[in-house]
C-alpha cells in the first residue's frame, strides 16, 4: 500500500529511541525526508546511522531539549532552512513520573507539564505557520494511557495523567482551529509499551531500583497480566509507530481530531 509519504518532510521529537525511533524508521522506509530531534547527540547519531543503513534514506538530526524555547526555535529554523517546509510533525518526546501523589515534587510537576503538554503546544505553534503557508500538514501528538484512565501501581499517574489528558484535548481543539487551513491533528494513545528507558524510570521511581535486576522481565509480565492480548500484554514501539505513520499518511485524510488508542484491548470499562 502506497501511503503517499515519499519526499514528505517529517519532524519527530524524541526520535532517537523507542517509539520515536521506530516511527522515524518507518517514515524513512516510506521515502520521507526525516528529521529526528532528541537531547543526546551521540544517541541521535547512532539512531540516524541505523535508520540510514536499513532504509538507504538520509536522516537529519537536531540536538534539542523540548523544554527549552531556544532549542525549539533552533529546530524550527533548521527545518525551514534545510527543507523549506514541514509536512508532518510528530510530537513524541515526553515522559512520566510514577510516584504517589503525596510524593510528587513541585519541580516534577512543572517538568511533567513542560515536557509533555507545553512542548507539544509550543512546537506546534511554531511549525503551524509553515503548514498554513503551504496549505497542508499533519500533527500527531503522542499521548499516553494515563490520559484516559486511572492506573494502579506502578503506573501511578497523578502527575503525568493530567498532562497527557491536556495533549488529547489540545489535539481536538487544534483539529478544529487549524482544519480550515488544510491541517489535520490527531492524538495517538499508547498502552503498555515495552521500552528500556521507561522500565528504568519505573525502577528508579517506583521500585527503588529493583527493575534493573534479573527479575525485571518477570515483574513486567506480572504487571501486564490480564490487561491485553494473552501472551502479548506489552506492546512494542513498532506497533505504535505503525499507527502513527498511518495516521499521518494520505490514507488517513478523513481522520482529524481523533484520539486513537493502541493498547491491545487494555481498557475493560
Amino acid at each position: 500500500m502506497d501511503l503517499g509519504l515519499r519526499d514528505q518532510v517529517v519532524v519527530i521529537t524524541g526520535g532517537s529511541s523507542g517509539i520515536g525511533y521506530e516511527t522515524a524508521r518507518l517514515f524513512a522506509a516510506e521515502g520521507a525526508r526525516v528529521v529526528i530531534a532528541a537531547r543526546r547527540e551521540e544517541q541521535l547519531a547512532k539512531a540516524a546511522a541505523s535508520i540510514e543503513a536499513s532504509t538507504s534514506a538520509s536522516v537529519d538530526t537536531v540536538s534539542a531539549d523540548v523544554t527549552r524555547l531556544d532549542d525549539l526555535d533552533r529546530l524550527v529554523a533548521f527545518v525551514r532552512d534545510r527543507h523549506r517546509r514541514i509536512d508532518v510533525l510528530v510530537n513524541n518526546a515526553g515522559t512520566g513520573t510514577y510516584k504517589p501523589f503525596l510524593e510528587v515534587t513541585d519541580e516534577e510537576l512543572r517538568h511533567g507539564m513542560e515536557i509533555n503538554f507545553f512542548a507539544q503546544f509550543r512546537l506546534t505553534q511554531r511549525f503551524a505557520p509553515m503548514m498554513i503557508e503551504q496549505g497542508s500538514g499533519v500533527v500527531v501528538n503522542v499521548s499516553g494511557a494515563t490520559a484516559i484512565r486511572v492506573t494502579a501501581p506502578p503506573f501511578l499517574s497523578s502527575c503525568t495523567g493530567p498532562a497527557k489528558a491536556a495533549e488529547n484535548r489540545l489535539s481536538k481543539i487544534l483539529a478544529s482551529e487549524l482544519g480550515g487551513y488544510g491541517i489535520r491533528v490527531v492524538a495517538v494513545v499508547p498502552g503498555l509499551v515495552d521500552t528500556e528507558e521507561r522500565f528504568a524510570k519505573w525502577g528508579r521511581e517506583f521500585g527503588g531500583g529493583h527493575l534493573a535486576d534479573e527479575g525485571a522481565a518477570a515483574n513486567r509480565l506480572e504487571w501486564g497480566k490480564g490487561i491485553a492480548r494473552p501472551g502479548h500484554a506489552w506492546g512494542t514501539p513498532g506497533e505504535i509507530a505503525d499507527l502513527i505513520v498511518f495516521a499521518a499518511s494520505g490514507r488517513s485524510t478523513y481522520v482529524n481530531g481523533a484520539v486513537l488508542v493502541a493498547d491491545g484491548g487494555e481498557d475493560k470499562s
